[in-house]
C-alpha cells in the first residue's frame, strides 16, 4: 500500500509541476495605445504601429498585448483614459498629439512614446529633440509648420483675394500654434483667412456652410486626430459644396480629397512602434532623440480638380510626388 501510495503521489507531483511553472512564467507586457481618434478612421496607422513593433520583435497576442483607448474626437474623455492606463500599469503608452500631453501629465514613470504633429518642445512633451529628458521621447512630425505651406501652395491653387477658410479644432491642445502660424503665412502672402471651428461631427457640417457664407474661395483642413477620422465626411461636403479644399494626409485625396501635403503618417506610426519595442526591450525614452522624418508628400487629385473646373498649375504638377487621374 505504501509503495502504491509513493507511486500515485509522484505521479500527481509529474502533472502538477509543470502546471506550477506556467503559473509562475511572466505576462506579456501591454502597450497602452492612446488616441483622440477613432478605430475605423485610424485603422491604417494602427497597422504601421504594429508593423514597427514586429520589427523589434514584438507580436500583438504572440509577446505583447496592446490595451487601445480611443477617445473619438471627444479629449475631454483623454485624462479617464490616461489614468486608467496608469493604474493598469502597461509598460510604456504610444500617443498623439492631443492625447500626448494628458498622458505626460498622467505619469512620470511609465514611459510614453509619441506621434506628434505639433513642436513637442512647444508643446512642452520634450525638453528637446536630441536629449528629450523624463519619460516622454517619439516622432515629430512638425504638422503646425507645415500649416504654412499648406496655405502657400493652395494659394497658389486658387489664387486671387477672395478669403481662404482655415477648419480648426479648437479642443486640439496644438490649435493656437496651428492658428498663429498661419495668421503670420496670411500677412505675407496677404491673404484674409477665415477661421471656422469643428469638434463634432456637426459642427464640420456647419463650418462648411459658414466658410461659404462668408465667401471663401478656398478651405484648408488642419492636421487633427478627429479630422483625419472623418476624413469621408471631410470630402463629401468639400464636394457638395464644390469648394476646393487642402488637406494634411494623402488618405484624404486617395478617396477623393482634392490636394494634400504633410508627413506619411502610416510610417510615423510605424516608427512610434519601433520606439515602443525598443523600450520595451528595455532601452530609457530619454536616451531615444526625437525622430524627424524629412520626406513630406504632395498629392494631387487631378479627377477631382477637373470636377471642380479647376485647371491646376504645371509648377504644381511637376512638383507633386502623385497625381490621380
Amino acid at each position: 500500500m505504501q509503495r502504491r501510495e509513493f507511486i500515485r503521489l509522484l505521479g500527481g507531483a509529474a502533472v502538477t509541476w509543470p502546471l506550477g511553472a506556467r503559473a509562475q512564467q511572466p505576462k506579456m507586457p501591454v502597450v497602452g495605445f492612446l488616441n483622440g481618434g477613432s478605430p475605423d478612421g485610424y485603422a491604417p496607422y494602427v497597422t504601421g504601429f504594429l508593423h514597427g513593433l514586429n520589427e523589434t520583435g514584438y507580436g500583438e497576442g504572440k509577446n505583447v498585448t496592446v490595451d487601445y483607448r480611443w477617445a473619438r474626437g471627444q479629449y475631454d474623455r483623454l485624462q479617464v483614459m490616461a489614468a486608467d492606463l496608469v493604474r493598469r500599469k502597461v509598460a510604456v503608452i504610444a500617443a498623439n498629439t492631443p492625447t500626448a500631453p494628458v498622458a505626460k501629465a498622467a505619469t512620470t514613470e511609465i514611459p510614453i512614446v509619441f506621434v506628434s504633429t505639433g513642436d513637442p518642445v512647444m508643446l512642452g512633451l520634450v525638453t528637446s529633440f536630441n536629449r528629450p529628458g523624463g519619460n516622454v521621447t517619439g516622432v515629430g512630425l512638425l504638422g503646425s509648420e507645415l500649416e504654412t505651406k499648406r496655405l502657400e501652395l493652395l494659394h497658389q491653387l486658387v489664387p486671387g483675394t477672395t478669403p481662404i477658410g482655415v477648419l480648426v479644432n479648437p479642443t486640439n491642445p496644438a490649435a493656437d500654434l496651428q492658428l498663429r502660424e498661419l495668421q503670420e503665412a496670411a500677412g505675407v502672402i496677404k491673404r484674409q483667412i477665415d477661421i471656422v471651428r469643428a469638434s463634432t461631427a456637426l459642427d464640420i457640417e456647419t463650418a462648411f456652410e459658414i466658410a461659404a457664407q462668408k465667401g471663401a474661395g478656398a478651405l484648408l483642413v488642419v492636421q487633427d486626430p478627429f479630422y483625419n477620422s472623418r476624413r469621408e465626411q471631410l470630402v463629401a461636403l468639400a464636394a457638395r459644396h464644390k469648394q476646393p479644399v487642402i488637406y494634411p494626409l494623402r488618405e484624404f485625396t486617395e478617396i477623393g480629397g482634392l490636394v494634400s501635403y504633410g508627413h506619411n503618417l502610416v510610417d510615423g506610426y510605424r516608427q512610434m512602434g519601433v520606439y515602443a519595442g525598443r523600450i520595451l526591450k528595455g532601452e530609457k525614452s530619454a536616451d531615444l532623440p526625437v525622430v524627424q522624418p524629412a520626406k513630406f508628400e504632395f498629392v494631387i487629385n487631378l479627377k477631382t480638380a477637373k470636377t471642380l473646373g479647376l485647371t491646376i498649375p504645371p509648377s504644381l504638377l511637376v512638383n507633386a510626388d502623385e497625381v490621380i487621374e
